[in-house]
């Protein structure tokens, strides 16, 4: 008797139960979930998004994480800003720049060790604390290999002294990726932002709200791309010198493209999700005053 309960928990046992357990390739693969689903109230049926903000219920494992990165994430965003000279970003902002002066100028790297080893130590916290409790994120595998690919990106202004200023502005979205996690922890009831209602809940939720698609926009949408493109000339003209584009500067434009492709990506489902919802209001709209003149 006991000769066939080693068997049937021997480790082969186990692995081949496993293996049977699996799925079979011909089977349906299971439904695909959207990033918006994780922040956004979402019709799946019409894969639309919904007014409001999605609620959220207590959740230690997910609310700690929340609250660890909205508390580790200021110091960065703090220390980011350090390496900036802002009087010579506003002179660009403002137009009063001279001719010579150029905005990556403005970098002044400073702080630089302390940045980069905040932020190569938040993202390995950030990271085991996911391995070690996946159900605090919505997606872990995906931040999983988010936060992997970034510790790999941030190499390339530790080697190349003339990458750091780039290193400060991709940060940046960390300014972002605060206010994102923000809207969930301070509105975990799901309340409309663009209610009217002058509240000082309401305004919080409104000034997060804002704050957050500003932000994307600026920095996602906008800067992402124009450092994607001043990265790729620095690529041709390296690649002039040495008659080849295999060369260092190859990798930095295109790791670059990989964030903003997934930028754009997400932007993409949002704006045809909006766009979805909006076309069939309006659509019962018409239909409910062609109903009423009838």
């Amino acid at each position: 008797m006991s000769q066939q309960n080693d068997a049937a928990t021997s480790p082969f046992r186990r692995s081949l139960n496993r293996i049977r357990r699996r799925r079979p390739r011909s089977a349906p693969p299971g439904p695909r979930v959207l990033l918006l689903e994780h922040h956004y109230q979402f019709d799946k049926e019409r894969k639309e998004i919904l007014p409001g903000v999605k609620k959220h219920d207590d959740d230690f494992a997910r609310d700690s994480h929340d609250f660890f990165n909205l508390i580790v994430l200021i110091p960065i965003i703090a220390l980011n800003c350090m390496n900036w000279n802002w009087d010579k970003i506003f002179r660009h902002v403002s137009g009063a720049a001279k001719k010579k002066e150029k905005l990556l100028d403005s970098w002044t790297g400073e702080w630089f060790d302390a940045f980069l080893f905040a932020t190569t130590l938040y993202f390995l916290i950030d990271l085991i604390w996911i391995l070690i409790v996946p159900k605090c994120v919505k997606s872990p595998s995906t931040i999983v290999q988010h936060h992997i690919f970034t510790m790999m990106y941030i190499l390339i202004p530790y080697y190349q002294l003339d990458k750091r200023w780039a290193m400060g502005a991709c940060m940046s979205s960390e300014i972002n990726t605060w206010f994102l996690i923000a809207r969930r922890v301070f509105n975990k009831e799901g309340f409309p932002p663009w209610i009217i209602d002058l509240s000082v809940v309401s305004i919080r939720i409104k000034l997060i709200s804002i704050l957050f698609y500003i932000t994307w926009i600026g920095i996602r949408c906008v800067l992402f791309p124009a450092i994607l493109v001043y990265l790729f000339k620095l690529w041709m003209t390296e690649s002039e010198k040495v008659a080849s584009l295999w060369n260092k500067e190859m990798i930095p434009p295109l790791m670059q493209s990989i964030f903003c492709i997934f930028n754009f990506k997400w932007t993409f489902d949002l704006i045809r999700s909006k766009f979805r919802y909006h076309r069939r209001k309006a659509r019962h709209r018409r239909q409910g005053s062609s109903t009423r003149a009838s």
